[in-house]
């Protein structure tokens, strides 16, 4: 297995790719990961750093081989094990929803210590637009055990991901999923006016530049899940123009942008009178990628 091992990240070390955006992602954590999958113990790239690589059969040892010529082919190591780690949480991923990154934890973060400060007077009411693969809106379940979570995605494909992911960390019962174009879904009278907090990673990517992006993502991941539209903004200003309709107020929005737009997005929020106050959570690079915005 020593020989093997040493074989196959001489093969990575030397073929693979890794994005910006999946810093968790290495020769090693690759190595690991694929190994633990090709053994019929699928995990995370960064779950795999706590996984012995046991030995492998003949037919296993075939299996990584194949795992890894898809992997250094372009197929997202996510894809290829069915996981990836977001939040501490150990979700499912495939090709119906966007891969959920690392820089997302930061929107993540944000809107758990919202939720937080709510759960110490009353359960909050929250609503997760583009929920995606439920990361969002399944790790602020899982922190705040009193709120009450409602996720929407536009695409079918990518709530019943959601809802698979629910069900594999048992919160279930904790986030209710609904199909539907950014918030119509939640668009009811007992909602308007009454949400604690409102969270959304949106597509911010603009159509132009889809086509230049890496084929990591654009030949696996939805077009959906990225594309803006012509400037990369058609979803933030549409969810900036609806979101004050469903807030309480005091109640909070909460957003993720692309690089370079969150100072705009910022001043948008500043001088819409329907805001009494807007904030921006900056990155560990100091760029500002995720917008608050509280409801006069």
């Amino acid at each position: 297995m020593i020989e093997l091992e040493q074989e196959l990240r001489g093969l990575l070390s030397t073929r693979l790719q890794v994005l910006p955006d999946k810093p968790e992602e290495n020769v090693d954590s690759t190595l690991r990961a694929l190994w633990s999958c090709a053994a019929g113990r699928p995990v995370s790239a960064k779950g795999a750093a706590s996984v012995a690589m046991q030995r492998l059969t003949e037919p296993q040892i075939v299996e990584l081989r194949a795992l890894i010529e898809r992997r250094l082919g372009g197929v997202p190591l996510a894809h290829l094990t069915g996981r990836q780690r977001f939040m501490d949480l150990e979700m499912l991923a495939s090709a119906a929803a966007l891969v959920p990154r690392e820089e997302t934890e930061l929107l993540a973060s944000a809107a758990i210590a919202v939720a937080q400060r709510v759960a110490n007077t009353r359960a909050p009411l929250i609503v997760d637009a583009c929920c995606g693969s439920g990361n969002v809106a399944l790790a602020i379940a899982s922190a705040v055990p009193t709120a009450r979570v409602l996720a929407v995605d536009l695409s079918e494909d990518a709530v019943n991901l959601a809802r698979a992911n629910a069900l594999h960390l048992g919160l279930q019962r904790s986030v209710e999923f609904k199909v539907g174009d950014l918030l119509e879904p939640v668009d009811l009278p007992d909602l308007l006016g009454a949400v604690d907090l409102l969270t959304c990673n949106p597509p911010y990517i603009s159509t132009a530049k889809v086509g230049q992006m890496q084929g990591e993502i654009s030949e696996h991941e939805p077009r959906v899940a990225f594309d803006g539209g012509a400037l990369g903004v058609s979803v933030l200003m549409r969810l900036l123009e609806q979101a004050p309709r469903f807030l309480r107020p005091s109640g909070t929005l909460l957003f993720e942008v692309g690089k370079g737009q969150g100072p705009a997005m910022l001043r948008r929020i500043q001088t819409d009178p329907r805001f009494g106050a807007a904030a921006g959570h900056e990155d560990r690079d100091g760029l500002l990628r995720v917008v608050s915005g509280t409801r006069a």
